[in-house]
């Protein structure tokens, strides 16, 4: 019997209807494209995962931690492998981070937005905060991959 292919999608459904109030706070500020610019999708799926944010175009997932993640420390550590070796960079911060200082938490995701990549995916290009480049070396650089 094959697994269900829908169980993430309606999971994260779910989630996004009961999210917590410090999700709640988190997105607001992440939602609409109001960070960067970047779009923020919230419980994304991810293989066997859902993400608490996930910007896929710039590979970062934010995940917020609250009590209940001190006693799966293992766990996290294999959901962010996970996330990982599917291309993702992952930032976790736990939930009075939020509740208390939001703004380093903002400050801190618009770094990673900023900060390229370390393995971008084919085709993406960094476009903000690039040193111009003239053709030939810019055609030199397509042709090493």
């Amino acid at each position: 019997m094959q697994p269900d292919a829908s169980a993430p999608r309606d999971q994260a459904r779910r989630l996004r209807r009961d999210q917590t109030e410090t999700e709640r706070r988190l997105w607001a500020r992440l939602r609409a494209r109001q960070l960067c610019g970047a779009k923020f999708r919230r419980q994304h799926p991810i293989g066997r995962f859902i993400a608490d944010f996930c910007c896929p175009e710039h590979g970062l997932v934010v995940e917020l931690d609250g009590g209940q993640h001190a006693m799966q420390a293992e766990a996290d550590q294999r959901r962010s492998a996970f996330l990982r070796r599917r291309g993702f960079r992952v930032l976790r911060f736990w939930d009075n981070q939020v509740v208390e200082d939001i703004d380093a938490v903002l400050e801190q995701i618009v770094e990673a937005l900023r900060d390229p990549h370390p393995y971008p995916l084919p085709g993406r290009e960094r476009v903000n905060n690039t040193p111009a480049l003239n053709p030939e070396k810019k055609q030199r650089g397509k042709n090493r991959l």
